[in-house]
Order: C-alpha cells, then sequence, then structure tokens
C-alpha cells in the first residue's frame, strides 16, 4: 500500500513537472518560430522593396532572389497579369509565385501583406508589397523565401531541448521519489508502530483468552452447575471462542502486513486440498438442509501453499454455507483456465449488492442487507483470504452468478 503511495505520489511529482516542462519547451518553440517568422518578414520586406526601385526606377540594387533557390520574385499588374518575374525560378523553381490572392488584398488593403503558402517547392513566406510610382499604385511586387531554412532551424532547437526535457523528467521522477519517500515516513512509522501494536495486543490477550475458555470448560464438565448457570457458562464460553477467533485473525492480519508470514512455494493438487474443506463443511450445510457438491477433476496441479490454500477455501465454504438459506445449493468446482489453476465456489443466496462488489474484500466492511456479520463474523475473512491468494502469485475475485448467489473465484499458478 505504501509503495502504491510513494509511486502514485511519484508520478503525481514527475506529471506535474511534465507538464510545465512541456509547456515551456511548447512557448520557447513557438516564440523562436514567430520571431524567425517576424524576421523573416522584415528581410523579405526590405528585398521587396529593393526590387520595386529595381523595375520603377531602373536601378541595380543586389537582391538574394540572384541564383538563389530559397527566394524568388514575382511582379505583377493591377489586374494581377505578370509583368516582370524572377529569370531563375524556372530553372530553380518559382516558390509558388505568383499568388493572386496576396496580391488582390494587397490591392485592396493598400499596404503590405505577409503570409504562408503552399508550393511546388513545400511552404514559403510570401510578401506581397504595392508598387507606387507618382503616388500611384502601378502593381504588385511579390517576394518570397522557402521555410525549410526555418523548419531545419527550429528542428535544431527542438532536438537540443529534447535531451533538456528528457533530463529534466529524469530529475524530476528521481526526486519525487525522494520526496515522497520523505512525506509518506510518517504515515510508515505510524503503521510500523499500529502494526506492532496489534501483534503485540493480540499475542499478549490469548493467554488470558485461553485461560478463561479452561476455566469455563472445567466449569461445565464438573456438571455442579446449576440449568442457567450453565447455560450462563456456555454463552461465556462461546464469546470467547469468538474472542480468540478474531485475535488469530488480527495476529494473521499483522503478519501479512509486516511481510513476516511464511508461505511456501511448491507443486500439490489442489483437488485433493479442496475436497477435504468441502467435506470438513458437509456436515454444517446437511444440518441446514443444503447441498454441497463437489466437481473437481481426479487431480488440479497447483504451486503454492498448500495450507494457505486450505484457509481461503474454509473461508470462502464458510460464508457460502453461512449465507446459503435452508435448502439452498453450494457448488465447488476446479479446472485449469487461461493457465492458471481455478477453483470457484457458487452459492444461492441472495447474493453481493453491485455498489458493495468493490469492497467485499476490505477489512472490517460491513455490507448491507442481507450478507451481513450479524452472525457472529470477524469481517476480517475474506480480506485475509484476497491477501493469502495474493501472497500464492494468485488473487481472489468476486461476482454474482447469473442464476443469483455470489460466486468467489481463486486463481493459482498452475503446478
Amino acid at each position: 500500500m505504501l509503495e502504491r503511495m510513494r509511486w502514485r505520489l511519484t508520478l503525481g511529482y514527475a506529471g506535474i513537472f511534465a507538464v510545465i516542462l512541456l509547456f515551456l519547451s511548447a512557448f520557447a518553440v513557438f516564440g523562436f518560430s514567430r520571431e524567425l517568422t517576424m524576421q523573416q518578414d522584415t528581410l523579405l520586406n526590405q528585398e521587396a522593396e529593393d526590387q520595386a526601385k529595381n523595375l520603377l526606377d531602373g536601378e541595380d540594387r543586389e537582391i538574394l532572389a540572384e541564383g538563389s533557390a530559397e527566394y524568388s520574385w514575382v511582379a505583377l499588374d493591377p489586374g494581377g497579369r505578370v509583368t516582370s518575374e524572377d529569370p531563375t525560378a524556372a530553372t530553380l523553381g518559382s516558390l509558388g509565385l505568383p499568388s493572386r490572392e496576396l496580391a488582390a488584398r494587397a490591392l485592396a488593403n493598400g499596404e503590405v501583406v505577409s503570409d504562408t503558402i503552399r508550393g511546388p517547392q513545400g511552404s514559403a513566406r510570401v510578401v506581397s508589397m504595392p508598387m507606387r510610382k507618382g503616388g500611384e499604385v502601378v502593381g504588385v511586387i511579390q517576394y518570397a523565401r522557402s521555410l525549410d531554412g526555418v523548419r531545419q532551424t527550429i528542428g535544431r532547437l527542438v532536438l537540443v531541448l529534447l535531451p533538456l526535457v528528457l533530463g529534466g523528467l529524469g530529475t524530476a521522477i528521481l526526486g519525487g521519489m525522494f520526496m515522497a519517500g520523505r512525506a509518506i515516513r510518517p504515515t510508515r512509522e505510524s503503521l510500523e508502530r499500529q502494526r506492532a501494536f496489534v501483534a503485540d495486543a493480540s499475542h499478549e490477550l490469548k493467554t488470558p483468552i485461553t485461560l478463561i475458555q479452561a476455566d469455563a470448560e472445567v466449569a461445565i464438565l464438573r456438571g455442579d452447575l446449576t440449568e442457567a448457570d450453565r447455560k450462563l457458562m456456555e454463552h461465556a464460553l462461546s464469546e470467547t471462542e469468538r474472542m480468540n477467533s478474531i485475535l488469530s485473525d488480527l495476529l494473521l492480519v499483522a503478519r501479512l502486513d509486516s511481510g513476516k508470514l511464511e508461505v511456501s512455494d511448491k507443486s500439490f493438487d489442489l483437488a485433493t486440498v479442496l475436497r477435504e474443506e468441502a467435506e470438513r463443511f458437509r456436515v454444517n450445510a446437511a444440518g441446514k438442509d443444503i447441498r454441497l457438491d463437489v466437481r473437481v477433476p481426479g487431480e488440479l496441479p497447483a504451486r503454492g501453499d498448500p495450507k494457505r490454500t486450505a484457509q481461503i477455501l474454509a473461508v470462502l465454504i464458510d460464508n457460502a454455507v453461512r449465507y446459503t438459506p435452508t435448502g439452498g445449493h453450494i457448488v465447488v468446482r476446479g479446472r485449469l483456465r487461461n493457465g492458471r489453476t481455478e477453483t470457484g465456489v457458487a452459492d444461492t443466496g441472495p447474493g453481493i449488492a453491485p455498489g458493495q462488489l468493490p469492497r467485499v474484500f476490505d477489512r472490517f466492511y460491513r455490507a448491507e442487507a442481507a450478507r451481513t456479520r450479524g452472525d457472529g463474523g470477524t469481517g476480517l475473512g475474506l480480506a485475509i483470504a484476497r491477501a493469502l491468494a495474493r501472497a500464492q502469485d494468485g488473487d481472489l475475485a468476486a461476482e454474482n452468478g447469473e442464476d443469483g448467489g455470489a460466486v468467489f473465484t481463486l486463481r493459482l499458478p498452475p503446478g
């Protein structure tokens, strides 16, 4: 439980840090991309102005598009017809120019329009600038630059940020584990003290309970009690037996929590264990007129601890007998399924409310309706049974049968 809590805290810390890192990285990439775009638009504006002066004033300013496949330009009249273009466009590519839609926007707004277009050579950034002569718009100059270089620059930035993000995330996980360990340390110490107290108290109470039980049995055997006193003594003996059962369960829980319970790992015949445990409860079942059927093959190889498995089966069959009404039916079956050895105990009792199914294995959980602990159960049996199953690398599950009643399924590794 504490390890799961520690991992949840660690993943929580790491998740929050990862979101922050991803947000900052995305913001850095977006900001850097925006800055590159702004710089590129400024450069294209300058190049468009120089080329417009070359065309309108007959000047010979040097431009970047001369002999470059990364740049291109084109001039259009107000009607959208090409009047001049980059002489190298035919061989190096036009980058998708002209873009008449951008030219129309620039003429309509009377100002520079910048946008990204998709051309034969890929995406390109285009500046459309109205050309004026004598204060009158005589055309549009469009200057374009391929975005391949920008994408490569951003890609290099991502490659630089990626190891930083991964390194930061790894550091966050290590730091999260350390901080989570410190955070749950008081809880761990408190639980350890609680477990020690439960184990010590249960052990210490065992001796006086045993003595009281022995004294009550001796008093009954002497036969010199009145009928009323004998009934009182039998009631006291019954209660001490119940108390002894609760203490035994508490001791077992304490050993399970501390990992000190011995659980062997060996091959055994689950069919034999199942038959023996069913036979133990056959008299109790017959006393309630309950039919107890055992349906297992000749052998059912399993791996684990036969003694602990018998404890699990005892809890399941005892519950089935306890909650099955008079004249009911209990079926205990075993089989190999999906690579696991499986045992099911099904009864014809009232079943388990759907909302209570996830909690039937909780310690001291009190179910409502018909399946309660009013008959003297400790509320620990199913919790202990599942813990014993998992200690053998198995599991225990509960569900309601199709025809009513509860079905408990024990799965163990095959032998």
